[in-house]
């Protein structure tokens, strides 16, 4: 039988149906997440956050061209590019498992005949295990979306794949052409992701292993030594040292020799290529074979490395989307090196209770200014009270310091010792950050809620009841929202037992793959944890990041049947230990894995943030300035605008970026329909270094002073207008917080800033209280736009934004919808009250004609990023707009209202949060006459309360505190529906409602404590 034809045709065999079942799933529009950045950046060829990923962006925007230009199907087109690469990845891991799994008969012998049975084992063994990992958690979630992590596995597993193509060829001549490509498409995977380069250790291994007769464990230490080095040197010395150099040639030759900006750049390249040229020419002309693989690999490595020039090209023509704007060697440098999202400490660092004992100035910070590099800044190096070798524990940044007390156990005032840093490291880092995912992927999920610690959120299971804490006093007190819902997967530890099976006959029989394959899993999976160093109350999860340590097990799976036939061998004929092997495998791998989890894998019926960032446009007047914050609001809505060309009167700022110089410098440009931002300030007065932060200091300054006056001090360089260091520094300073702004009564008539009906309530002066202790540029770019503006264009803040970026307006914001919109009107709030301000018809109108709600009513699945929206969907825009138009006597347009949320919200309840949310829902519908629809909604709700919080006790009873606070949202629930209930003339709802407050009062008598 011919081995080459069957192992090619079973590999793509498997890629194929891969790839079908990912084109069956892949989402039809923009995700969540960055996906929108990655869209609209592709289709358009811009710059998306640092450190940037060219390669992906590029080969993506080829797939955008598959749309035809029905701009539409541009994101479902760029979501196929990623089932493409999935599918691949899956064919390559194909192959890299039937090489291992050949190897253990035949060693690295190409020509020797192997036996039917032999190569059925081998082939079993493939399919297994590639499907297997096809249909994993982590993996499937990743295909099925326009992110770089499919793309990036895809090229380690080409990686992979190569180097055991190399080993089996490494005694014939040019051989080492296996090396070149390694190196190629490594430095191809810079951009996309860096996660291919963790592999470079299983390679130097792997090498070592084939070019020495007689291996020892000095030998495999240098050899794991030179892989790392070479790995830093790559990671170090080509991306980014590189491009250091490059920097200071070029400040030399502007600053010293009076040249053009990119002309110590160019002339670095220059040297660069030539070096590498004739380093070429010398190691061949000198027969020096070792360096001239190594200068070869290396010119490769940057030739693919080469595909970032496209950020600096792009970065010049001043794109919509120009993160960083690195446009200039120095600043295409900090791109490279993350400088905005800071570093996070890895060998030395503090405790999260020390204290600053001194600081001094570190690296300079250099920024184009004019003709001239100039020193922006110097980056501070502080020192502390308390340090640690290996923190990890470090972080003292939003309700950090409270979690770490939490976890470990310590008092308000309790200092942490270098025990609880190994103590987080090991429970949280490597159990809860890696483990629990790895488990995810190989033995079941509870759910698919993100959990920070809590035992009833995103955490593994097996589907063992007494393994998995679902039976107390042998009840099972799961609850059935838990047991039907789609991301509950159980797979029995079967995958794992597959894989684990594998990995220990695997060691037994080729100890040194094992150990290739065992580096490649460490690597990609405890090595990126050592490296991220990752802080709690993450905002997503990161399973994402270890991948390639799933893809690594998932070659185990796949020898996995190797072992259980080597098992069977011994208890009954050879052809039966095989084919019963091959079907053990099956079912314990790739069924059990697609059955349990196609149902929430399946995201062809989701559209939520894509209408999502369509409401918050449609909230908007015309032209209109829409602040946004966070990635969820803000990607998306990139996203409609850049691609589908919706809405583009409106311009999106979103204040995350807006404390950055290049970004406040883009906000005064028109893009698209929208004009510059009205904010009027000199780019010389806040430019890089200047002016990045203005602290309050209090003056004592009697009443409110207006906006104008504030901008003037804190703009001015006057030293009166300044305080002065100790240092003899003058600096600028926000004087007080008490601030006011005219209002041009007539300019808000006239721009029809308030509803007629509100014109009474309109007012001569705004006057608040500024909420923070200091300004960025975000904080001077709104306050600036506040001040020149004159109500001409409307201003809003999205609905998800954080209330502390408000800077005090809050009395003054009226929710529209999806959007807070700022008006000059008082209806009597005290300063400090939350925006509960709703222009109802507004809202209405909204509702009723212009929003679309992803589907979410009728979807069989809907992912966590989608459903936390609910209980803001049925409380702020149904429940509260509904309530306020039964008051005012609209009873048609209440009940509108609420028949529509009846349609298109879940017909299940997802969290206890989104259950108490329905009430105000449900008081109307029961005042409209809809009882039988509102019945039902209370009903489902009611049992998902006691469900739940049976669920929650028996828990909390057996795991300590942990769910107390589920505990507390569910006691809410029960007063809530309580108090409904004893208002509408529902007897057996009441009587239920009531039973559940008797079964937990000692609770409510207790505080919920």
């Amino acid at each position: 039988m011919d081995y080459k034809k069957i192992n090619n045709l079973l590999g793509w065999i498997c890629g194929i149906i891969a790839t079908i079942v990912y084109v069956m799933t892949v989402e039809r529009t923009v995700s969540w997440w960055d996906c929108g950045e990655f869209i609209a950046s592709a289709y358009k060829m811009q710059i998306v956050h640092q450190p940037g990923a060219p390669l992906f962006l590029m080969i993506q925007n080829v797939f955008s061209n598959l749309a035809m230009g029905d701009v539409t199907r541009i994101a479902f087109w760029m979501n196929i590019g990623s089932t493409v690469c999935s599918g691949l990845t899956i064919l390559f891991l194909f192959w890299t498992i039937t090489a291992l799994a050949r190897k253990v008969f035949v060693g690295t012998l190409r020509d020797v005949e192997i036996n039917p049975l032999q190569l059925f084992l081998i082939m079993a063994s493939g399919v297994v295990g590639a499907l297997a990992y096809a249909f994993t958690d982590t993996f499937w979630f990743s295909a099925v979306e326009s992110e770089v992590y499919a793309m990036s596995s895809l090229c380690t597993a080409v990686v992979f794949w190569a180097i055991l193509k190399w080993e089996a060829r490494a005694d014939e001549p040019q051989a080492d052409k296996w090396l070149i490509l390694i190196a190629y498409v490594m430095g191809l995977s810079i951009g996309v992701h860096l996660l291919n380069l963790l592999v470079i250790p299983a390679i130097a291994l792997v090498i070592y292993f084939r070019k020495t007769k007689e291996s020892t464990g000095a030998g495999i230490f240098k050899a794991l030594a030179l892989g790392v080095v070479v790995l830093g040197f790559i990671l170090w010395g080509v991306i980014q040292y590189s491009v250091k150099i490059a920097a200071y040639f070029d400040l030399f030759f502007v600053n010293t020799l009076g040249l053009g900006f990119g002309s110590g750049l160019a002339f670095f390249i220059l040297l660069l290529v030539g070096g590498l040229v004739y380093g070429i020419y010398y190691s061949s002309k000198k027969n020096k074979y070792i360096l001239n693989i190594a200068m070869i690999s290396t010119a490769f490595i940057i030739l693919g490395y080469s595909s970032f020039a496209m950020i600096m090209i792009r970065a010049k023509a001043d794109p919509t989307l120009n993160n960083s704007d690195p446009d200039n060697a120095f600043s295409f440098l900090s791109y490279l090196n993350r400088e905005q999202y800071g570093d996070e400490p890895l060998f030395k660092g503090k405790f999260f209770d020390a204290r600053p004992t001194g600081v001094e100035d570190g690296k300079k910070v250099y920024r184009k200014d004019g003709n001239k590099y100039v020193v922006a800044k110097r980056n501070p190096v502080y020192s502390y009270d308390r340090e640690t070798l290996f923190p990890r524990i470090y972080s003292d940044k939003g309700g950090h310091p409270e979690y770490y007390r939490e976890y470990l156990g310590l008092g308000p005032n309790e200092s942490p010792t270098f025990a609880d840093n190994v103590k987080f490291f090991f429970g949280y880092q490597i159990g809860h950050m890696y483990g629990r995912y790895f488990l995810w992927n190989f033995a079941g999920r509870q759910n698919d809620q993100q959990g920070h610690g809590s035992f009833t959120e995103g955490n593994w299971i097996s589907g063992i009841k007494p393994i998995d804490n679902t039976l107390v006093g042998g009840q099972d007190v799961l609850p059935a929202s838990a047991k039907t819902d789609p991301s509950r997967n159980t797979y029995f530890f079967l995958p794992l037992i597959l894989g684990l099976l594998g990995a220990f006959w695997h060691f037994g029989k080729r100890q040194r793959d094992a150990g290739v394959v065992g580096l490649l899993f460490f690597f990609t999976g405890i090595a990126i944890v050592l490296y991220l160093n990752q802080n709690p109350l993450q905002p997503r999860e990161r399973d994402y990041a270890y991948a390639g340590s799933f893809y690594a097990f998932s070659i185990w799976i796949g020898l996995g049947v190797m072992a259980i036939a080597d098992f069977l061998r011994k208890k009954t004929n050879v052809k039966v230990a095989g084919y019963a092997a091959a079907v053990v495998g099956v079912l314990a791998g790739p069924v059990i894995l697609i059955a349990q989890n196609y149902d929430d894998h399946n995201r062809s019926e989701k559209s939520l943030a894509r209408d999502m960032a369509r409401n918050y446009l449609e909230s908007c007047a015309p032209n209109a300035i829409l602040f946004s914050y966070g990635d969820n609001d803000t990607y998306p809505l990139w996203y409609v605008q850049e691609v589908e060309g919706f809405r583009t009167d409106v311009r999106v700022v979103n204040l995350s970026l807006l404390s950055a110089d290049w970004y406040m410098k883009q906000m005064m440009k028109k893009v698209n329909d929208a004009d510059a931002l009205p904010i009027n300030i000199d780019p010389e007065l806040i430019k890089d270094g200047v002016r990045d932060v203005i602290y309050y200091q209090d003056y004592n300054i009697p009443g409110y002073v207006p906006v104008q006056d504030l901008l003037k001090v804190m703009l001015s360089d006057n030293p009166q207008n300044k305080a002065q260091l100790q240092s003899g520094e003058f600096v600028n300073v926000l004087p007080t917080k008490k601030m006011e702004l005219a209002v041009d009564k007539q300019a808000v008539l006239a721009n029809k800033v308030v509803p007629k009906e509100w014109e009474s309530a309109l007012v001569d002066t705004m006057r608040w209280t500024y909420s923070q202790n200091y300004a960025s540029r975000a904080e001077l770019s709104m306050l600036a736009i506040l001040a020149n503006n004159n109500w001409e264009r409307p201003i809003y803040y999205t609905i998800t934004t954080p209330e502390t970026n408000y800077m005090g307006l809050d009395r003054y914001l009226v929710n529209e919808g999806f959007a807070y919109r700022l008006m000059p009107v008082d209806f009597g709030l005290k300063e400090g009250d939350p925006s509960t301000i709703e222009n109802i018809d507004q809202i209405y109108a909204n509702v009723m004609n212009k929003f679309s709600w992803g589907n979410i009513g009728n979807a069989s699945y809907i992912d966590p990023d989608s459903y936390r929206y609910i209980s803001m969907y049925v409380g702020s825009i149904y429940g509260q707009p509904a309530q306020q138009l039964l008051s005012s006597g609209e009873t048609d347009k209440a009940k509108n209202l609420v028949l529509d949320a009846y349609e298109n919200m879940p017909k299940r309840a997802f969290l206890m949060s989104e259950v108490m949310g329905y009430v105000p829902l449900l008081s109307v519908m029961y005042e409209v006459g809809e009882t039988t629809k509102a019945n039902e909604i209370a009903q489902r709700n009611l049992t998902y309360i006691r469900e739940n919080m049976a669920y929650y006790e028996a828990v909390a009873k057996t795991k300590s505190n942990l769910e107390y606070r589920n505990m507390r949202f569910g006691l809410a629930s029960i007063q809530r529906y309580k108090q409904l209930l004893d208002e509408v003339d529902q007897p057996e709802l009441k009587k239920q409602a009531d039973a559940l407050f008797n079964t937990y009062r000692h609770y409510f008598e207790q505080g919920g404590e």
